[in-house]
């Protein structure tokens, strides 16, 4: 099981009592008043059984507050994400936070920001890269790129699968495009382990036939789900944050209402992808107050009132085209609200701009923000021992507490030393060379080239892996999409 970071004070909380009601019965008056659609007849039933008013003409569910909170309580406060090795497998929730890797369409040049389609080789070894750094616990859907040279677009997600599960050892999300999660579950089942089940809502208030499909097939291979439902603030939900949560909510609940009437008692991770929306330009706008702002009082209400685990997405990507200084401030700032408001999953690792770009050398850097922002939040012991006292006045007015057994015996722990960052004096940096921390950060990356081995797959499950990826391409050849 990997460790993660266990976050050692109460998370912090913007939000008052009466703050948290309002937005949960605004959630809860939307699905009962308004509805959400559901493009899928299976799924519609399913709800009709269990209390909700359908009209199979719109395919709308008008869903009782009482079915809502049903749902929630049937809803587990943690659970378990199985690996294809035990020591890499996860548990989700209560005060331990993890990081995913982030994603982006195609490669960055991290120099130039010049975009090209990666080759299968760079997916491969951006996979095996991340795979290397212990803080990235889980990887994501279509990651570490979407695009990928000579493989067509309906055989991204599958293709992508494979490959994360033959160069890393680590969990990973299911995809729902083109009905690709037929090809991963079974990808998962020959590997003996489990996938995160995304499941998308369409905002404002609907879900696609493939979404429900989707849903039925992971929580039937026993597979905890992935509930997402994003869009930024003032496109398809309110530009302010308490209405954007009460929206965002509305069509969580409703995705989390199919997933318990399916399989009661299922683990969900829900995904905070509001984002915010420039209005000058009508692109997204990343790294923004109103960003770090949804992001705590969403973690608030999801962590701490609904008790539901959650993966936060705001620190994923910037608006810079290369790693800079603007790249490093638009994410940090989100990441760290983030951690301290109880968010059990943070997407951080190699994204750069938008969801366009990736690049591995950003993962490696952002290895050292992940762990400093992971030491941050274990914190820091108050005992006699740590607080010292009769070193304090054994040192007195003169001395040094350098060459003290109470500082040797603390001072790795307190802290946390960057890797990658330059951390040299002056004069050091000059005779060194002048590096940078991209300069540092690419001899990292061309370190694990040469050194890390990820544990392989079997021949045997290479071979099956293959067969589902042909099985995969015969049925959409079939339907016309090849």
């Amino acid at each position: 099981m990997q460790n993660g970071f266990k976050r050692r004070f109460e998370p912090i909380k913007i939000l008052s009592n009466s703050n948290i009601e309002q937005i949960h019965t605004a959630s809860l008056e939307i699905l009962e008043e308004l509805g959400f659609k559901y493009e899928s007849e299976k799924a519609l039933k399913l709800l009709e059984a269990h209390g909700c008013k359908v009209d199979y003409t719109t395919m709308v569910a008008k869903i009782p507050s009482g079915l809502v909170e049903w749902a929630l309580d049937k809803t587990p406060s943690s659970f378990l994400v199985r690996a294809r090795e035990p020591e890499k497998s996860l548990r989700i929730g209560g005060n331990t936070m993890y990081f995913m890797n982030s994603t982006g369409a195609r490669h960055v040049n991290i120099d130039t920001g010049i975009l090209t389609t990666p080759t299968l080789k760079q997916n491969n070894i951006a996979v095996l890269v991340s795979d290397s750094l212990d803080t990235v616990h889980v990887f994501p859907s279509y990651t570490p790129y979407f695009e990928i040279e000579n493989v067509p677009p309906v055989m991204s997600c599958p293709v992508s699968c494979a490959q994360r599960h033959r160069f890393s050892t680590k969990p990973s999300r299911g995809a729902t495009e083109a009905e690709s999660f037929i090809w991963e579950i079974k990808i998962a089942e020959v590997l003996d382990c489990q996938l995160l089940g995304l499941i998308c809502g369409n905002p404002p208030f609907s879900m696609g036939k493939d979404n429900a499909s989707a849903a039925f097939a992971y929580l039937d291979a026993g597979f905890p789900i992935y509930v997402a439902s994003g869009s930024p603030l003032g496109s398809t939900r309110p530009v302010t944050v308490s209405g954007g949560i009460a929206s965002y909510n509305a069509e969580l609940f409703a995705i989390i209402v199919l997933i318990q009437c399916i399989k009661p008692g299922s683990g969900v991770l829900v995904d905070d992808s509001i984002l915010s929306l420039n209005m000058q330009t009508g692109d997204m706008n990343f790294g923004t107050a109103a960003t770090a702002m949804q992001q705590m009082a969403f973690n608030q209400m999801w962590h701490s009132f609904y008790k539901v685990p959650v993966s936060d997405v705001g620190a994923a990507f910037s608006n810079s085209k290369i790693i800079d200084y603007q790249l490093g401030a638009e994410k940090l700032p989100v990441a760290m609200c983030s951690a301290l408001s109880g968010g059990n999953i943070i997407v951080l690792h190699g994204g750069v701009t938008a969801e366009l770009a990736y690049n591995p050398v950003l993962a490696i850097i952002d290895d050292d923000i992940a762990r400093t922002i992971g030491r941050i939040i274990e914190g820091f012991d108050v005992n006699d021992d740590a607080i010292g006292l009769n070193y304090i006045n054994e040192v007195g007015f003169t001395g040094s507490f350098l060459s003290k057994k109470h500082t040797r015996a603390y001072w790795k722990t307190e802290d946390y030393m960057p890797k990658i960052f330059d951390k040299t004096s002056y004069s050091e940096w000059i005779d060194t060379g002048k590096k940078t921390v991209v300069d540092k950060a690419k001899e990292k990356y061309e370190d694990i080239l040469a050194n890390y081995k990820p544990k392989p797959v079997t021949d045997e499950q290479d071979k099956e892996i293959d067969k589902i990826l042909k099985e995969a391409e015969n049925y959409y050849r079939k339907k016309g999409l090849l």
